[in-house]
């Protein structure tokens, strides 16, 4: 009897734990995305992200499958502003949300993680990505974001600049004063890289496009960085490859983290004349884009969510091929919160205390569905980036030739990284087609001779005379000409930092 006892005793302690372990919980989660199938973070192709993460968490009796989430999605449009926040006001009356998926959009994201930081109220998003968010001391204090920030991608390029010894950059983007997409990329990579010298040049939209004029201001620097559509950035190679700018003088950079199928192979290719054109400028032209992973769980998935999209009527979508950023980082911020909120409640808090489970999600790694997140001190997850290069110039394909893995800021070189393709040569060699400034003042020798010596006892004559005045008229135009620079520079500044002045 007594040995019987014992053994009850023991296999009651084994088990104990897996009981003890699993916390139930009834979970209000109002998630943000808009209807319009034409963001590639619409409900179609990120609900089903969602719900299968749902139903993962559910699944075998884990650790997790106590807690059931109530998920309420509501249209997120990314053009009225307020729209979202009135939603949340209005869905808070009886009884607040304890956790906020999104919105994706900046100015709608600025005005909701407000309120929800307020009212104590996690907050993940795969977007929210511009630089204003990264402060997280008090209006966005409860946000996390599970995609690298433009911040985070701009580290591939502070990199690459330190690597390469490159001084000089001009960012050049589409502005199309909405969601301001580029705008908000471009201002990671300014506010990131304030040692080098950068300058900025704006597309609007509604403007003509000049290439002459870009070009001009391409002129006196090493490095381009281009965040535009497709059919623009082949106007400006076509346009630098005629004034002879692909000649390895300069390195030209596109930056598209959202749908890299729009680059790289046939993307010079329109079936015009250009075409030829097209493709020995492209190799000329790298693309900065997210890392992509592959695991036979997320294959799983994959297929999973192409199913999803196929049912909501979303057949000739170039990119359900695929899985974006968005769709992965919605399915990873359910892991994350369910994770943080069992450590949470397990140390003796309630799901009602955001600031504890917000805690939770910084600073921590976990397993994704596409490979492991790492998450910063600050709430913001480490970016891994891939390089594609033109490796064919004949066939006109590119590939990934470097990989950066933002976590330990390193770069793996692939088989077809090619040093010298990033090295800039001929950097003083005046171009033919650029405006000749030698003004024709072609002399022989011997009336340089005369005209010099001339010109040299009027000189030694005046030089006396006209010593004080030339020296006052010097440091005068050179403190004007310090000013000028001064405010120039003091309004790109005020340009690119405006963040969310308008949220």
């Amino acid at each position: 009897m007594p040995y019987f006892m014992s053994l009850c005793v023991y296999f009651l302690m084994t088990l104990s734990p897996v009981r003890t372990d699993t916390i139930t919980e009834d979970i209000k989660v109002l998630v943000f995305l808009p209807q319009n199938n034409s963001y590639l973070f619409s409900h179609a192709r990120v609900a089903p992200a969602i719900l299968y993460a749902q139903q993962r968490l559910k699944a075998n009796g884990g650790q997790f499958s106590g807690f059931h989430f109530n998920i309420q999605f509501e249209n997120s449009d990314c053009v009225s502003v307020n729209d979202a926040l009135f939603v949340l006001v209005d869905r808070s009356c009886e009884q607040k949300p304890d956790l906020i998926l999104g919105p994706v959009c900046e100015y709608e994201a600025a005005v909701v993680v407000r309120l929800a930081s307020h009212w104590n109220i996690p907050v993940i998003s795969a977007g929210a990505l511009a630089t204003g968010f990264s402060n997280k001391d008090t209006e966005y204090s409860h946000l996390t974001r599970i995609a690298p920030s433009y911040e985070k991608m701009a580290e591939i390029f502070t990199a690459m600049f330190e690597h390469f010894s490159w001084k000089s950059a001009l960012l050049l983007y589409e502005d199309d004063k909405e969601a301001r997409d580029c705008y908000f990329t471009l201002e990671g990579v300014y506010h990131l890289m304030t040692n080098f010298n950068i300058k900025i040049y704006a597309v609007n939209q509604e403007d003509h496009f000049d290439t002459d004029d870009i070009l001009q201001n391409i002129y006196d620097t090493e490095v381009v960085i281009m965040c535009m559509g497709a059919d623009k950035i082949r106007e400006i190679m076509l346009a630098a490859h005629r004034r002879r700018f692909t000649n390895g003088s300069y390195v030209f950079f596109n930056v598209e983290l959202f749908n890299v199928s729009s680059y790289g192979n046939g993307s010079w290719k329109r079936g015009d004349k250009y075409d030829s054109d097209a493709k020995q400028a492209y190799a000329s032209l790298n693309t900065v884009t997210l890392l992509r992973t592959v695991k036979p769980e997320f294959e799983n998935f994959s297929m999973e969510m192409r199913k999803s999209t196929e049912k909501a009527g979303l057949h000739d979508c170039k990119d359900c091929g695929s899985v974006n950023m968005f769709v992965e980082g919605f399915h990873d911020a359910m892991l994350l919160y369910a994770m943080a909120l069992h450590e949470a409640m397990k140390n003796g808090y309630s799901k009602k205390n955001g600031t504890a489970i917000t805690s939770n999600m910084w600073n921590r790694t976990f397993e994704g569905i596409a490979g492991q997140v790492s998450m910063d001190g600050n709430g913001d997850r480490h970016g891994d980036f891939s390089l594609m290069a033109m490796t064919n110039v004949e066939a006109g394909t590119y590939e990934v030739v470097a990989n950066y893995f933002g976590v330990n800021g390193t770069f793996q070189l692939l088989p077809g990284f090619n040093a010298d393709h990033f090295t800039l040569r001929g950097r003083h060699k005046v171009h033919s087609e650029m405006p000749d400034k030698s003004c024709g003042l072609g002399v022989s020798a011997l009336t340089g001779v005369i005209v010099g010596a001339v010109l040299g006892t009027i000189m030694l004559i005046a030089f006396y005379f006209f010593r004080k005045n030339y020296r006052i008229t010097i440091e005068r135009r050179t403190h004007s000409e310090e000013d000028d620079t001064g405010k120039h520079r003091q309004l790109r500044e005020d340009s690119i930092r405006s963040n969310f002045s308008a949220a």
